[in-house]
């Protein structure tokens, strides 16, 4: 409000100036000027007779002499303050009109209605700080999950794309640069119901500002970065940012798991998707032969050294090897999209391609040529748009690599579900035989479709029913929890993923594991089961039925009703 009533004061200083004197000038002639009474005497109009006379005369509302007609005199001062009043009020019009074009003006009204939405929220939010591709999946997931988001973005486009998208939640969104301090600060970093700030700019030193901007302004927040530098992770990283998201080392990490335990990959694909889409099928990249790496930026090199690690000869092809560096292969000079330097890396003999330039066309070519070549290869794409998804998915990749995606994937499992990061780093230990057991019983159980996730702490709060019951006195387990509300003898169509209680973590726990307050649980399933265990453990009734079998009735009627019943029976 500061901010806006300076530009009007400042913009408006000289016409309200203006308007004000020749008021005064005005009303003060008027006064002084002398006229006469209806038996021709003479007289002095008084200055609240003057200023009413000037207010409907200036404002063009209707004329009148009072209280008597006018002297010549009169006359003609009326007659010179008229179109000297039209003209300050021309003049003061038009700068109102300038005013409300005004760019800095409208920021300043934009920025006051957007502080004024982010005080009025009434739930957790998290600050988005980029609006780009990975902002934009960020924000459809999140909200999908009806979670509230505040977005800062730099580019106005943007902000306008935001508002036309079709989303379960309204999202304020403000055109402003997230490393200024005072554009955070409007977006509710001290909000107490901030409860986190995500760092989605393609600008690395822009995310480091954000991230350090967090921590100063209020520590207790936890800071999601993206950065695609390790020295940037390194600097993030020692000022205490809680989670770094690199989406090249991701997916590398990704590939060494698809590489060791296929299942495994399969499942962390199923989890950290996005629900109720067709299940994909399981991934098995070659090892025994050479593979061929196009493009030696950031992507190619942490592919490039996966493969290295898991003891697979390659081969890269780079354009600019001097910028990129030189790797510790056979290296040739070109793009990949030639067939001659193809035949160059041996791709009629290779196993496994790489199409991991930073432009998408360049891409395309490559796997189409490849593929022409050898149509046997197992084909990594790196996807850099969303807009090319069809394209992409025309050529039918074994593997895609769309760095938005991953980003945005990984940061909305650590804000929604973050016991799954735990699951499927915890995972990582188990071996391939466990994981294709617990693929068979997702497949078992969703049939088709992606399963539902959703974790649940056992609290007054999100499990009254149970805190009761064990409050109480009574012992729960987990395969109570997954009982039907509507059929006890029916199972629900969830698996519990893992029981957390203080440090200990259990992964697949048995049902017959007690229940007990602070527990944390992670499932998957269908969403139906999620709606039916909420009937469980918010209603007591339900939890009674459930245990015991009987259904208790509700209701001062019904429960007299059935006292009828049973003394009758």
């Amino acid at each position: 409000m500061d901010t806006i009533f300076f530009i009007v004061m400042r913009r408006m200083r000289a016409p309200l100036i203006t308007l004000v004197s020749m008021y005064s000038i005005a009303i003060l002639g008027l006064v002084v000027i002398p006229g006469q009474d209806a038996a021709g005497n003479l007289w002095h109009m008084d200055f609240f007779h003057a200023f009413y006379f000037v207010s409907f005369m200036a404002s063009t509302i209707g004329f009148g002499e009072i209280p008597f007609d006018f002297t010549e005199g009169q006359r003609l001062w009326v007659t010179i303050t008229i179109y000297t009043t039209v003209v300050v009020w021309l003049y003061s019009i038009g700068t109102i009109i300038s005013l409300v074009q005004d760019q800095s003006f409208k920021q300043a009204l934009r920025e006051q209605r957007f502080a004024s939405r982010v005080k009025r929220l009434r739930d957790n939010f998290i600050i988005i700080c980029g609006y780009g591709e990975t902002g934009r999946e960020l924000v459809r997931s999140l909200t999908s999950h009806d979670q509230l988001a505040v977005v800062v973005e730099e580019k106005w486009e943007r902000i306008n794309t935001l508002r036309m998208e079709n989303l379960r939640q309204f999202v304020p969104g403000l055109c402003g640069d997230a490393g200024n301090p005072e554009h955070m600060l409007k977006a509710g970093l001290r909000h107490p119901l901030c409860t986190g700030v995500v760092a989605l700019s393609n600008d690395n030193e822009l995310n480091l500002k954000v991230a350090i901007t967090t921590k100063l302004l209020h520590k207790e927040t936890k800071v999601i970065c993206r950065a695609d530098s390790h020295d940037v992770e390194a600097n993030m990283d020692s000022f205490g940012t809680d989670h770094i998201v690199d989406p090249f080392d991701l997916f590398s990490l990704y590939l060494a798991t698809a590489f060791q335990a296929p299942c495994l990959y399969l499942i962390q694909e199923w989890l950290s998707g996005h629900p109720r889409q067709q299940l994909d099928e399981p991934v098995y990249p070659p090892k025994g032969g050479c593979w061929i790496v196009c493009g030696y930026g950031r992507f190619g090199k942490a592919v490039f050294k996966r493969l290295q690690d898991e003891g697979i000869e390659a081969v890269v092809i780079e354009m600019q090897p001097e910028k990129t560096g030189q790797p510790k292969a056979l290296c040739i000079k070109g793009r990949g999209t030639e067939a001659v330097t193809l035949k160059e890396a041996g791709v009629e003999t290779a196993i496994g391609l790489v199409a991991g330039t930073d432009d998408d066309v360049n891409n395309l070519s490559i796997i189409m040529t490849a593929r022409e070549l050898n149509p046997e290869l197992f084909i990594i794409a790196r996807q850099n748009r969303q807009e090319n998804y069809a394209l992409f998915d025309a050529v039918d990749e074994d593997m895609l690599m769309h760095p938005s995606l991953i980003v945005a994937n990984r940061i909305r499992m650590l804000l929604s579900t973050p016991l799954l990061s735990d699951f499927l780093g915890l995972a990582l230990f188990n071996d391939d035989a466990w994981a294709c057991e617990l693929v068979s019983r997702i497949v078992a159980m969703v049939d088709v479709e992606t399963p539902v996730v959703w974790e649940l702490e056992i609290d007054e709060e999100s499990a009254p029913a149970f805190c009761i019951a064990i409050d109480a006195g009574d012992s729960l387990t987990l395969g109570e929890m997954l009982l039907s509300p509507r059929d006890r003898k029916l199972q629900l169509s969830c698996i519990a993923l893992m029981h957390v209680r203080r440090d200990t973590r259990v992964l697949l726990p048995e049902s017959q594991q007690n229940i007990k307050k602070g527990d944390r649980l992670l499932f998957c399933g269908k969403s139906s089961a999620r709606s039916k265990m909420s009937w469980a453990i918010l209603n007591e009734n339900v939890l009674s039925y459930i245990r015991t079998g009987e259904a208790r009735p509700e209701g001062t009627f019904w429960r007299v009703l059935h006292r009828m019943q049973r003394r009758q029976g």
